[in-house]
């Protein structure tokens, strides 16, 4: 068998790779090809309800950030299979455009299709369609972690 690029050297990743099960290795090499969110827009999805002080003036439309999340989503679930206990997948990078907006009640689903390893990190294409077509498209790249560690690192960062 040939081992794939990103796994070259790395006899963890080439382990990973080929699905073997020592060291409590997953049960599968790459995440999903594809996996999907779907979400109904609500009010509180909405740009205008995001402000944080008076006097922003955003528009009553689906938010990017919420259109982000959702494009998160479904990366995170292309990635489920990946996961020993004690694991999730985290948010590293986004690069987005949203395209077109979106009214309070439309529907709206991201769709993430797995690409490629950039190193640890997994790389996703994703688009967000609502009834009328596309809204947004973007990349979005997630590592796995394990939630203990990263927990520990988030409390080190409070201010005392």
């Amino acid at each position: 068998m040939d081992v794939p690029p990103f796994a070259r050297g790395s006899t963890f990743l080439a382990a990973r790779a080929f699905g073997c099960y020592f060291f409590g290795m997953p049960k599968q090499a790459y995440p999903l090809p594809t996996a999907t969110a779907a979400w109904s827009v609500r009010d509180a999805d909405l740009a205008d309800q995001l402000s944080t002080e008076p006097g922003d003036a955003f528009p009553p439309v689906f938010a990017t950030s919420r259109m982000i999340a959702l494009m998160e989503i479904a990366a995170a679930r292309a990635l489920h299979p990946l996961l020993e206990p004690g694991e999730l997948s985290v948010g590293v990078k986004v690069d987005v455009h949203h395209t077109a907006p979106t009214p309070p009640g439309a529907t709206v689903t991201a769709t993430a299709r797995f690409i490629e390893m950039a190193g640890k990190l997994y790389r996703f294409e994703i688009d967000v369609r609502d009834d009328a077509g596309e809204i947004g498209r973007g990349t979005h790249e997630r590592a796995i972690v394990h939630v203990a560690r990263l927990v520990d690192g988030a409390s080190k960062r409070q201010r005392t």
